[in-house]
């Protein structure tokens, strides 16, 4: 039975190790405090990417107040992290979820990741979506639903 548990323990440390992102950087952080304290609220005029300004704004990160948002990162090759962002351009995922299929178009949005579940699998919050009008909210974002489109992850850097 000893030998049952160390497997487990191994098999669940290589697992999770699979796509661990190591400690959370600091702006990272602040990042995240930033998103839980307005999380059902709306930010600024409650466009998508008002929430990425404020939160950048807040922390005292650099970006180039368009779309770019720090350090360009691959979410296949690199460490995802909460509070890291993402830009979506002419988006479509499509999935199913209790036995629906789902269509989601974003033809210019910009969210934050706030949970990272699994390589390509984060939890997500946005505002000015479908689902959760101007307010900020939190969905479900697995990278193998996207049907069209491109991503781009960014990690925020330090002005």
């Amino acid at each position: 039975m000893k030998h049952k548990f160390y497997i487990l323990f191994f098999l669940l440390a290589c697992f999770s190790s699979s796509f661990s992102q190591g400690p959370l950087p600091e702006l990272n952080k602040q990042i995240i405090d930033f998103v839980n304290s307005v999380i059902g609220k709306k930010v600024g005029r409650g466009e998508c990417w008002d929430l990425a300004n404020e939160a950048l704004k807040k922390v005292n990160a650099k970006w180039d107040g368009n779309f770019k948002y720090g350090k360009p990162v691959d979410p296949f090759k690199d460490s995802i992290y909460p509070g890291d962002l993402i830009q979506f351009t002419n988006v479509i995922l499509s999935y199913q979820k209790d036995g629906r299929q789902y269509k989601e178009q974003m033809a210019q949005h910009t969210a934050i990741v706030y949970v990272v579940e699994a390589r390509g699998v984060y939890k997500i919050v946005h505002q000015n979506t479908s689902q959760h009008g101007r307010k900020v909210g939190i969905s479900n974002l697995n990278l193998a639903d996207m049907t069209k489109g491109k991503t781009k992850f960014y990690q925020p850097e330090s002005n």
